[in-house]
């Protein structure tokens, strides 16, 4: 049976997750009675979590925001997981490192003695980024703010570094973050089309409280305009150009290098990669690294590709 401790947590996880939970819900959740629900909601009340009873037949209650609460409260899963992302974050060269470091440090402080033991137990190392891929720091009082306006869908004012002129303005769709980097896609005022901005080189204006109507954004969603963009393509979430060949090679040996390519084995010794780039050249030379005998380039434009290249090298070679 649980401990009045461990069900008050349990209510209040499940909770803090938001809506209206049924009175029945919550004592199935708890594997409580109706009459031990509600001595648990009232000790919640008494700690100051405010928990409004909602009446009717979808009724129940519901945590409402802006109570007055104690430091911290967190279940053994929760510590655990906010810790270990905590850790990666502040140690994997991410753009928010210092700020996550910091984060780490405030929550270790308000745990509980024997959460805190849980979590001191756990370290995670993380490889960081090195050389020019690591990414930019963004500052958190411009990433709140940015998320704030495309949260408020208010017209987004500001500056964007490397660019001369006037202020951009933008209506803010949503923010994503792709291998450590933030960006933010918005229809650009000023230029009449869909844009994608890294928010480490924006310096955002005072808020316009201007709202305005969500668009359609391409692709469907937020992440999958993006991630189409910064492959070059402006649409579909796929590589521009997609091409296949045989390697002369086992698929094990290649498949740990390939990214979000695709392997298939053909036999112990030969295996058929297929691959995509923002262009022909770049993908004819990522194939090139595996430094093994190439056949069956397709398409022709990738066989074309390949010769290109062949030319550059014997004139690279000959110098």
């Amino acid at each position: 049976m649980s401990t009045p401790t461990a069900r008050l947590l349990n209510l209040l996880s499940v909770m803090q997750t938001g809506g209206t939970w049924a009175a029945a819900a919550l004592s199935e959740w708890l594997g409580a009675s109706d009459r031990t629900l509600r001595r648990d909601v009232d000790r919640l009340r008494k700690l100051g979590y405010r928990i409004t009873t909602v009446m009717g037949p979808d009724g129940g209650y519901r945590l409402e925001p802006g109570a007055v609460l104690p430091p911290l409260l967190l279940d053994d899963e929760q510590a655990v997981a906010l810790s270990a992302a905590l850790q990666v974050a502040s140690e994997s060269g991410s753009a928010l490192s210092d700020a996550s470091a910091r984060a780490l440090a405030t929550v270790r402080q308000v745990l509980p003695s024997r959460l805190r033991y849980r979590v001191d137990q756990l370290t995670v190392d993380a490889i960081p980024r090195s050389g020019d891929r690591l990414p930019p720091t963004v500052d958190p009082s411009t990433l709140a703010a940015v998320g704030a306006a495309a949260h408020n869908r208010e017209v987004l004012r500001f500056d964007y570094a490397g660019r001369d002129g006037p202020a951009r303005r933008v209506e803010p769709h949503g923010l994503v973050a792709q291998a450590g980097r933030w960006f933010l896609a918005a229809w650009d005022l000023d230029k009449d089309d869909w844009r994608i901005f890294r928010v480490d080189r924006m310096r955002p204006r005072l808020p316009t409280r201007l709202p305005f109507t969500p668009r359609e954004v391409p692709s469907g969603n937020v992440s999958t305009f993006v991630s189409a963009r910064l492959k070059g393509s402006a649409h579909a979430d796929a590589w521009p150009c997609m091409g296949s060949v045989v390697l002369d090679s086992p698929a094990a040996e290649v498949a740990p290098f390939v990214g979000d390519g695709t392997v298939e084995e053909l036999s112990a010794r030969r295996c058929r990669l297929t691959a995509g780039s923002w262009s022909w050249i770049a993908l004819a030379a990522s194939i090139g690294r595996f430094d093994v005998p190439i056949e069956s380039a397709e398409p022709a434009e990738l066989a074309d590709a390949f010769s290109v290249l062949a030319e550059r090298f014997s004139q690279a070679a000959a110098g």
